[in-house]
């Protein structure tokens, strides 16, 4: 049963809360271990993996951050995350509106194709992918992992936007026309505006899930120098395999921005789910 507190609010059961602390801390055992052990030295790691710097050393941390590599895996990370982020939003905004908006025969076929698009992953689809990439001579390319990234993408962004265009009354628009809107000028000046929090959701998972891919670049990038963090990461660990200190601070390095950048925007992205669901 669940107990009301003085201020008025729910408290579920202490079995809930058990349950919730486990799996944060499952979630969250590794990330630390990472980061702490990255201030650590090798000697220590071997001996007592588990355990607690004696001395925190930060070499670790400064060696990977001096190195010209990190920051030009960063960079191209970054130049795919956003390019990747503004496709999956942008187109995404456009198909979600038609679904949302328009009235025509197979809309709902349409809008059930895209929902279709959830189902079959990218490891799925990896083989012919890299063939199709191949053939239009993207390999290689940093453009031969972006587009791919925004096509997985747009099931996602469509689903989730749909409701939010669709909740918006239609006598906005009635009244919009009468002041000599466009379809067009609605779309840019009144939808747009009205769908902030569902293209705030969709832009931060489009972001993050395109820092944190592997797989499409594993494939496609062939090049050292236009590799991605993740792909670099792994480069490095094989590289360094006996430097585990240094590993760690690299792997720790490579996915603090995404981390962040997740748990900032986190009250948007729940926000942003909330009203899809809603709508």
């Amino acid at each position: 049963m669940a107990r009301r507190s003085k201020n008025g609010y729910e408290w579920g059961s202490p079995f809930i809360y058990l349950v919730a602390a486990i799996l944060i801390s499952a979630c969250l055992t590794p990330v630390i271990f990472i980061i702490v052990g990255a201030f650590r030295t090798n000697s220590e790691l071997t001996t007592d993996p588990a355990g607690w710097p004696s001395q925190w050393q930060f070499s670790n941390y400064t060696n990977v951050l001096s190195t010209s590599l990190f920051w030009q895996q960063a960079g191209n990370s970054l130049i795919v995350a956003l390019w990747t982020t503004l496709g999956v939003v942008l187109i995404g905004l456009m198909a979600a509106y038609v679904v949302a908006r328009y009235q025509f025969r197979g809309r709902g076929a349409l809008y059930a194709l895209y929902a279709s698009g959830l189902m079959f992953p990218l490891t799925v689809a990896i083989t012919p992918l890299y063939l199709l990439i191949r053939s239009l001579k993207l390999v290689d390319t940093l453009p031969g992992v972006i587009i791919p990234q925004i096509a997985f993408g747009l099931p996602m962004t469509i689903i989730i936007l749909v409701p939010f265009l669709r909740a918006i009354p239609k006598e906005i628009e009635e009244a919009a026309a009468i002041d000599g809107c466009s379809r067009l000028d609605f779309f840019w000046r009144i939808a747009l505006r009205l769908s902030v929090p569902g293209l705030v959701t969709t832009g931060i998972l489009a972001f993050v899930g395109s820092w944190n891919g592997y797989m499409l670049p594993l494939f496609v990038l062939n090049n050292p120098s236009l590799y991605t963090l993740p792909l670099g990461t792994q480069a490095f660990s094989s590289e360094h395999s006996v430097d585990t200190a240094a590993v760690l601070a690299f792997t720790s390095l490579s996915m603090l921005p995404a981390l962040a950048f997740f748990s900032l925007f986190e009250r948007r992205i729940v926000g942003g789910l909330t009203g899809a669901v809603k709508g």
